[in-house]
């Protein structure tokens, strides 16, 4: 029995598939087949019922799981007391929401890249709902979304809160102080994609008070959001702190109304199990950046 068994009997227990775990493994499926059946040979019990279409526990293989997380656990903190280097290394998946990306990933990356030199990072970006599935999924070693995940076997660090405010594009609405949501719906609402918190929660306040917009404009892109805000193609449901220039220099102005979405919160989330001590320094990295962003914005 070697680690390289124990490892691909997690992560084959976690993703259901061989060829999933050859993949994350940066191997082959026979060679993950060839590592499962050596561990069964040595341990005298069959570990997963292969079927045509997935592969499942057994009933031995549930008892032994544990165990072998503990041991893949062991193993990492072996790594670290010996070779911090070798343990902090390797390729991470990250997806990130692109509000984040228009706030503080660069400096992220920057400081990524300057503590883990050996990390190669896989970066995807795209709206909560896909990150969280995907992660569900184990597509992504970690993400950065709107959370936190309410999964037990998802570890959750709150990252930034981001107040969402109305905006308008100078000379669009002439009252901005007090508007009630009726008046709201004479123009365009400017949001966030479909599937996502601000978008949801627009539509069911407008619908409880029987109002409705004259349309609603949703973009994936927050850049976009913010363009046609200013282009005055509606009233845009945008975070302050990425429109602060633009409210400094007059070009959008915040609409005070009695009620505006929820606060934006952000969270890194990732697996608890199989214990990664490299995701726990990234994740632990990316709450310091959001925390100095916060500050200093």
């Amino acid at each position: 029995m070697n680690l390289k068994q124990v490892q691909a009997f997690v992560w084959v227990a976690t993703l259901g598939s061989f060829r999933r775990t050859a993949d994350k493994l940066f191997t082959t499926q026979p060679a993950v087949s060839s590592r499962i059946a050596a561990l069964e040979d040595s341990l005298g019990v069959k570990l997963f019922e292969r079927g045509a279409s997935k592969v499942a526990l057994t009933q031995k293989g549930n008892e032994l799981l544990p165990i072998a997380e503990k041991f893949l656990f062991m193993a990492e903190q072996l790594k670290e007391r010996a070779n911090t280097a070798v343990a902090l290394s390797g390729l991470v998946r990250i997806g990130v929401s692109e509000t984040i990306v228009q706030m503080w990933l660069p400096e992220f990356l920057n400081l990524l890249h300057q503590s883990f030199p050996l990390v190669d990072v896989e970066l995807t970006v795209d709206i909560t709902p896909n990150l969280r599935d995907d992660l569900l999924d184990r597509s992504y070693d970690i993400v950065f979304l709107l959370g936190p995940i309410a999964e037990h076997r998802i570890a959750n660090h709150v990252l930034s809160t981001f107040p969402l405010e109305w905006v308008v594009s100078t000379g669009l609405v002439e009252q901005v102080d007090e508007v009630d949501l009726a008046t709201l719906t004479q123009w365009p609402i400017v949001t966030y994609a479909k599937n996502t918190q601000p978008y949801s929660e627009i539509r069911a306040r407008f619908r409880s008070v029987g109002q409705e917009p004259v349309r609603i404009f949703s973009s994936t892109s927050l850049s976009a959001c913010k363009r046609m805000t200013m282009d005055r193609i509606g009233i845009g449901t945008l975070p302050v702190k990425y429109i602060r220039s633009e409210l400094d220099t007059g070009q959008l102005k915040v609409v005070r109304s009695n009620w505006k979405p929820s606060d934006l919160v952000f969270t890194a989330s990732y697996p608890r199990e199989p214990y990664s001590l490299l995701i726990e320094r990234i994740a632990a990295l990316a709450v310091k950046v959001a925390h100095d962003f916060d500050r200093f914005r």
